[in-house]
């Protein structure tokens, strides 16, 4: 079969301040529409004070990733981003640039290859609300 590439996106309205979204329902859906069979799927999103990543998304974990990243990049402190720009989101910076911007994960068919617990997050780390659009490309086999 000839490989092929796609791509959609998914909106998502944040909070900001560590607002943590399970995007897994929407990846699928977006898998399930575009008959996607065996391939990668890019998981990215367009921004610097945010992330994608994966856990398992669950009460205790929603509170111990914002209290992990306050202790690695506290908001509170003096960030040499705020001296140039005075936005206050050095930290979300840096909070990004740890997690990461992107994910990707294998369809196999026709399904997402995740672990049992595991789901797909956008974590918003900026000191505003904010719409986000998160990129999905696909590369591979399609029905």
């Amino acid at each position: 079969m000839p490989v092929s590439v796609c791509h959609g996106w998914v909106e998502v309205r944040t909070k900001g301040f560590n607002d943590i979204i399970n995007i897994t329902p929407q990846v699928r859906q977006f898998v399930k529409e575009k008959h996607l069979k065996e391939g990668q799927l890019l998981i990215f999103i367009n921004g610097s004070t945010a992330a994608i990543s994966t856990v398992e998304y669950e009460p205790g974990l929603l509170q111990d990733i914002p209290e992990m990243m306050e202790k690695i990049a506290p908001m509170n402190r003096r960030y040499h981003h705020d001296d140039t720009w005075h936005d206050g989101n050095g930290y979300a910076h840096l909070r990004s640039t740890l997690t990461g911007t992107s994910f990707t994960v294998p369809v196999i068919d026709g399904q997402l290859v995740l672990g049992t617990w595991q789901q797909i997050i956008l974590l918003d780390f900026d000191n505003t609300s904010r719409q986000r659009r998160v990129v999905l490309q696909f590369v591979g086999e399609m029905e």
